[in-house]
Order: C-alpha cells, then sequence, then structure tokens
C-alpha cells in the first residue's frame, strides 16, 4: 500500500545528515545504511549508497529511476542457489523416454 503524499516520503533522520554531508564534501565513498525501509528522494541520485541485506553492505547506484522506491529494494537479502541433485535424478526419470514396445507376431 502506498503512503500518503500528504504524508511524504519516509527518510531516516541519519540517512539525511549522511546524504547531506556527502553532497557537501563531494566524496565518493559510498554511504553504509541499515535503514532498508528509507524511500529513495532525489537528492540521492548519482550517490552510491551501501544497503544492508542482513549479511553485507550491497553498493546501489542510485539512479533517478529508483526515486519513490524503498532502498531495500536493491539489496536482496535471499539468494537462489538452485535445487540439489535429487531433483536433478528426479526430472531425468520423469523425462526418461518409455521403452519401446515389441512388434507383434502374426
Amino acid at each position: 500500500m502506498a503512503r500518503s503524499v500528504k504524508k511524504g516520503p519516509f527518510v531516516d533522520s541519519h540517512l539525511v545528515k549522511k546524504v547531506e554531508a556527502t553532497l557537501a564534501s563531494s566524496s565518493k565513498r559510498p554511504i553504509k545504511t541499515w535503514s532498508r525501509r528509507s524511500m529513495v528522494v532525489p537528492d540521492m541520485i548519482g550517490l552510491t549508497i551501501a544497503v544492508h541485506n542482513g549479511k553485507q553492505h550491497v553498493p546501489v547506484l542510485i539512479t533517478d529511476n529508483m526515486v519513490g522506491h524503498k532502498l531495500g529494494e536493491f539489496a536482496p537479502t535471499r539468494i537462489f542457489k538452485g535445487h540439489g541433485a535429487a531433483d536433478k535424478k528426479a526430472a531425468a526419470a520423469a523425462g526418461a523416454p518409455a521403452p519401446a514396445a515389441a512388434p507383434a507376431k502374426a
């Protein structure tokens, strides 16, 4: 559900301070944050924000297409590595062709 326009976007205050400090110093270092719930605002465009995914900080370069989205959308928390070998064996058995029928004797 979208946030009310009347309320405006939510951005953690500590993140706003870090963004303002980075813009003032024109530093290229990524801004580390654990605030996945903060919304991307136009002030962040062009900055690299390292968003925590639960294990490490994922660097995200903010573009104009990201404005209005949450930072957490760009740092996935789960990595799908594929199914195990048992599934490959089952798929091979299910997809194996049936043995040919013996010709009928007349």
